[in-house]
């Protein structure tokens, strides 16, 4: 985590974003978090917002009235401006990401997406753009890169799914602890996710399958914890 009291001015971010009431929420919570953030809905206004400087990220919608997030980011990328971009779609497809990627973004979050998901790659972007080492999680074999989305089991690449990640950072955050159905959906999900709580069951068996059943312990009740092994 970064300390604040290192710097003297919050950091400045720019939302680009049309769904207003999303973009108020979202707004709120990252001010919370100490950031000064200034938004608008529109792509014209969020490329000529971001091109003015100053921002030490941008979070662009791909799906904006006057221009698209692709174009946008197309744009600052050519000329010259290198902002941390996190770009934000209701699409999902690795075509999308390709995409996306493609024109310059730095990362790739798909709607529905839990705050705190958003939070941590924000935090994520910050740091390395700040030169400092994204934080890697060490349990056992396994090495869980935040920065990077990456999972390393005995020094071999694990390929997960978006989700699967997800819910496996939050064990990791918290290894060796019980963290319980709910909390995974409230950091994994949206937070007006409605669905069956037993979705989690079908992430954890599918992490259990590719890193090893023993990792992922079920307390009965409770929730999940994972552990180092032996």
């Amino acid at each position: 985590m970064l300390p604040r009291a290192a710097h003297r001015t919050p950091f400045r971010l720019l939302l680009v974003e049309d769904e207003k009431r999303l973009a108020r929420s979202l707004a709120q919570g990252l001010r919370a978090e100490g950031y000064a953030v200034d938004v608008v809905h529109d792509g014209l206004e969020g490329l000529h917002r971001a091109g003015e400087g100053g921002y030490d990220l941008v979070v662009l919608d791909i799906m904006l009235p006057g221009m698209n997030g692709y174009r946008v980011c197309g744009a600052l990328r050519a000329a010259g401006d290198d902002v941390p971009i996190l770009m934000l779609t209701a699409k999902d497809g690795e075509y999308d990401e390709a995409e996306g990627l493609d024109t310059g973004a730095d990362d790739y979050l798909t709607k529905p997406f839990s705050y705190v998901v958003l939070v941590a790659r924000v935090k994520a972007l910050l740091r390395r753009r700040g030169r400092s080492a994204p934080p890697v999680l060490r349990v056992g074999p396994l090495a869980v890169d935040q920065g990077a989305r990456r999972v390393e089991r005995d020094g071999a690449e694990v390929a997960l799914t978006a989700k699967e990640f997800a819910v496996l950072e939050q064990l990791a955050v918290r290894a060796g602890e019980v963290v319980s159905k709910a909390e995974i959906l409230e950091h994994v999900w949206d937070f007006a996710y409605e669905g069956d709580v037993n979705i989690i069951e079908v992430y954890v068996s599918a992490l259990r399958r590719k890193l090893g059943a023993e990792r992922i312990v079920t307390v009965r009740g409770a929730g999940y914890r994972l552990v180092a092994g032996e």
